[in-house]
């Protein structure tokens, strides 16, 4: 039957048409109660010349029947299902936002090269919670149902101006309790471009495939394109053989801690893949809430009300979006490439430009295993229209070209320490291009100092270094890095980079009294104004916990999940998950100070005083002397005195 808004479906009023598929369309609906209380539904309804095909008439119950089983922040909840004069029809939660395909398109229209990183990770982690809810369903007796989505893509997940994630369309979903309607040996559903191996070659499939195409948005979110394009037949092929580039190939810029948590969720063999959905979605968040601790659920709600800002306006809309948050976006609008970048010799010499007001931002990357791969600090260059995060700065990994790169094309501390301006170049004082319009920096240049006599130019510095951060790539070369960089520090004991450079490489080498030395010779001859002194500063501070300790590697790995674990359930809020996750640290690692310094703090935030100063006691009698929370924990000691006291 046709229908227009305003009429009556059922027990529902129509609003709004919001399109058609392939078999069924879609409108925004309301259902009509007592006293006028109306609640909006989003209609799926089976097009006319689809009601008499039993095979798609029996896949879409099948949603409905599964669908209406769940219930999760993640997922978009049934309501209803039913039929209305022959047509059948499903009433579901209706997500005010935009379907992900959409928002990664607006995204790259609005001058994005994809979609942030902090905001690709924190959709595909939530993604993830959502379908773990899914695939770890049980019937009433607690048998597992099998639930597996297999038709995971950015048009089925949808994002809401209020930052929700929500994944649909269980359609096509693999369950026992669908009474046998199963997918016949060697036919295949779905989007071809998001399957998995075993997918593409007919097999059987189980909740891993649905982490290899969360995998495959995720890697199309941060790159913006997908990892395998072009026809079925080569897609299929590629996939098969799990032939995926890296990242790094696509986007160098992407940290390798996140690179290779993409990576594993996009293993060939299922064996070797997460096995879990919640897995990957830990770590996921490990990697988010150590590197964007502040970010969330809000920041996505405020990139959605910027891109579409135009559709809300048409709809008689204008959601709120504060000022700071617009300081981010030109950030993510013009972040710098490698291809962006300029080589040396065409570089020049710049004055010190006065300081910004935007903080410079530690990021910390996973361990590696050779050698750690270190925080840094993200710049906002000079010469490019790219203002800092205010707290969420791009991700870069530390180490390697890029990151010397990155400091090259920011305000740069020449041979010597202070700029000299070329004579040939009579240009005013530092121009920094913002979208805004040009601001010029009227202080004087300082008066240029005298050529280097000994043979060690600008260039040549910078060549050196450019070298030295190219062997931080392997652990095999950091010794000939170590001596490289001690040339020019021995040559040039006050340059500034060649210092920074000295103190990252032997912290890579795990020489954390020669990494000291240099970072504060680079603090004591940087500029004041210079933009990395904070990630120098916090990076010397936190050497002390870099000092080979008396665990395994796999004590390590443990503590660090149980740090992301916590981390995330503190962020969001659930605190009795965070209680768990640290309670099963100390369990595992009875000895490790760090466990009972974790149960600790989550022990105070619940309010439990007795128990929280018990934990902090224990850290103090596990931590070494020189541990740098030690201080910090006995003030905590204190106050939880002081708070029992009162009680």
């Amino acid at each position: 039957m046709a229908l227009d808004a305003g009429d009556t479906f059922g027990r529902y009023e129509l609003v709004s048409w919001l399109g058609r598929g392939g078999m069924a369309e879609t409108w925004h609906a309301q259902l009509v109660g007592a006293a006028g209380v109306t609640k909006s539904v989003l209609i799926k309804k089976v097009l006319p010349e689809y009601a008499d095909d039993e095979a798609f008439i029996s896949m879409f119950i099948s949603e409905a029947r599964i669908s209406a089983t769940l219930s999760h922040g993640n997922v978009a909840q049934v309501f209803d299902f039913g039929q209305v004069e022959g047509e059948y029809f499903l009433a579901m939660e209706f997500v005010d936002g935009k379907p992900l395909d959409k928002v990664l398109k607006r995204a790259m229209k609005s001058g994005m090269p994809a979609l942030p990183v902090p905001v690709a990770v924190f959709i595909a982690m939530e993604m993830c919670r959502g379908l773990h809810y899914a695939h770890s369903r049980t019937d009433s007796s607690g048998k597992p149902l099998g639930i597996v989505h297999r038709d995971i893509s950015p048009d089925n997940v949808l994002v809401s101006y209020e930052g929700q994630v929500k994944i649909v369309d269980f359609g096509i979903a693999k369950a026992q309790l669908q009474r046998g309607f199963k997918t016949a040996p060697g036919v295949v559903k779905g989007k071809y471009l998001f399957f998995s191996p075993e997918q593409a070659r007919g097999e059987d499939v189980d909740a891993r495939t649905d982490v290899w195409a969360t995998g495959v948005v995720l890697y199309e979110l941060l790159c913006g394109k997908l990892p395998v394009d072009g026809p079925p037949h080569v897609v299929m092929m590629k996939i098969a053989h799990g032939e995926i580039p890296s990242l790094s190939q696509v986007r160098p810029d992407l940290p390798e801690a996140l690179n290779r948590i993409v990576l594993q969720a996009l293993h060939p063999d299922p064996a070797r893949r997460f096995a879990t959905s919640h897995a990957f979605g830990d770590a996921l968040a490990g990697f988010l809430y150590a590197n964007h601790p502040r970010f969330s659920s809000l920041s996505l709600a405020h990139l959605l009300r910027v891109l579409f800002r135009g559709d809300l306006l048409n709809e008689g809309r204008e959601l709120a979006v504060p000022e700071d948050f617009l300081e981010e976006l030109k950030a993510w609008r013009q972040p710098v490439g490698q291809d962006q970048m300029p080589t040396v010799p065409h570089l020049r010499a710049l004055p010190t430009p006065r300081p910004h007001t935007a903080p410079v931002v530690v990021t910390r990357e996973s361990q590696e295993e050779d050698a750690p791969a270190l925080p840094t600090a993200e710049i906002s260059p000079v010469r490019r229209s790219w203002a800092p995060w205010v707290g969420l700065a791009a991700l870069l990994a530390l180490g390697g070209g890029v990151w010397w790169t990155q400091f090259r094309s920011g305000p740069e501390a020449p041979v010597g320490g202070t700029a000299p301006e070329t004579p040939q170049d009579p240009k005013p004082p530092v121009v920094a291009e913002v979208d805004a319009g040009v601001l010029v920096d009227p202080s004087p240049p300082p008066p240029p100092p005298p050529p280097p006599d000994n043979g060690w130019t600008e260039a040549k510095v910078r060549a050196l270094l450019d070298d030295v951060y190219r062997m931080h790539k392997s652990s095999k070369e950091l010794p000939r890095a170590a001596k490289l960089v001690q040339t020019c520090v021995d040559a040039l004991p006050d340059n500034a980079d060649c210092r920074l450079a000295a103190g990252i490489t032997y912290e890579k080498l795990r020489s954390i009294d020669k990494s000291a030395l240099h970072y504060r010779a680079f603090l004591e001859h940087a500029p004041a104004t210079d933009l990395r002194r904070t990630a120098v500063s916090e990076r010397l501070a936190a050497l002390p916990t870099r000092k080979p300790q008396e665990q395994t590697p796999a004590n390590e790995a443990d503590l660090e999940s149980a740090r992301s674990a916590v981390l995330m359930y503190l962020a969001r809020g659930q605190l009795k998950e965070a209680l768990d996750a640290a309670s099963q640290c100390v369990t595992r690692l009875p000895r490790e100070p760090e466990c009972h310094l974790l149960r600790g703090d989550v022990l105070a935030k619940l309010g439990q005083v007795a128990e929280s100063a018990r934990s902090y006691e224990r850290f103090l009698a596990f931590a070494p002397a020189d541990h740098p929370r030690r201080p910090s924990v006995l003030r905590k000691l204190a106050e939880l005195g002081a708070t029992g006291a009162k009680e």
